[in-house]
């Protein structure tokens, strides 16, 4: 799948997973929109990979519509979304009602009101793409964390919908499921960092590589680390079994005093 020539918008892209993406993106000849809630983060990447600065909110419904807007004046059209901004707000029962909203509305909303704009479009011509940054979360779980874990299987499960409905009219859709990564989110997560790098932690820079492959093979599961496929199968073969053994790790987190007890 060349992206040589082709409109394509990134959200989050001032730092991390998405700043790496960006900047593959454009080094493989594709036209790209920049989107960051940081506008200095935003103008400094985009001028880095000679592509076009869209600062602001990319989750309400306001917020995307200006988006696809400006995205569209600046490319003529957009061709690919990258839908990768997140947010991992709230820990345990006593994550308050502000964190669940903001999971939801970044995590999960923000890529419903983007492909309503844009995959009507996408099916008349026959041909668009839409990306989804998910999670392994959202292929498995995140102890401590049930605003990321299910905001994350949302995400997951949005762009399965919409792969279902669409793909024999020319969309393709994909949903990027990492584990640990080294970016801002990882640097924050505390006691479950020893979680996310049982299977290693990648650079923004290899994720990027594993989504370009990706996008060339058109696979719906984008995994940087393939274990996860192996951990998902498992859980779909016997979930109480997965199930035991996660909370086999919750009470060794526990016994180690790293998190509260529930």
């Amino acid at each position: 799948m060349p992206v040589r020539d082709q409109g394509v918008v990134v959200t989050g892209a001032g730092h991390g997973i998405g700043r790496a993406l960006a900047t593959r993106l454009a080094a493989e000849g594709a036209r790209v929109v920049v989107n960051d809630l940081d506008a200095d983060a935003a103008e400094s990447v985009a001028a880095e990979i000679g592509g076009h600065p869209v600062p602001g909110d990319a989750a309400s419904e306001g917020g995307v519509a200006a988006l696809v807007e400006s995205a569209r004046a600046r490319l003529g059209g957009i061709d690919v979304w990258f839908a990768n901004a997140g947010v991992d707000r709230g820990l345990g029962l006593a994550a308050a009602e502000a964190d669940w909203t903001a999971s939801l509305e970044v995590n999960v909303l923000a890529h419903v009101r983007a492909a309503r704009l844009l995959v009507p479009d996408w099916a008349e011509r026959g041909a668009g793409r839409f990306v989804v940054t998910a999670s392994a979360a959202g292929l498995l779980t995140m102890l401590g964390s049930p605003t990321y874990s299910v905001s994350k299987h949302a995400a997951v499960a949005f762009a399965e919908w919409l792969s279902a409905t669409y793909r024999h009219r020319g969309v393709v859709v994909q949903a990027i499921c990492p584990q640990g990564v080294r970016t801002r989110m990882f640097d924050e997560a505390g006691a479950f960092q020893e979680l996310l790098s049982l299977d290693a932690v990648l650079t923004p820079e290899d994720v990027a590589e594993a989504v370009w492959q990706g996008l060339r093979d058109g696979r719906f599961l984008i995994l940087p680390h393939p274990k996860v496929g192996g951990y998902h199968a498992a859980r779909a073969a016997d979930p109480d079994r997965w199930l035991a053994g996660m909370n086999r790790l919750q009470r060794r987190l526990e016994n180690r005093g790293s998190v509260d007890d529930p």
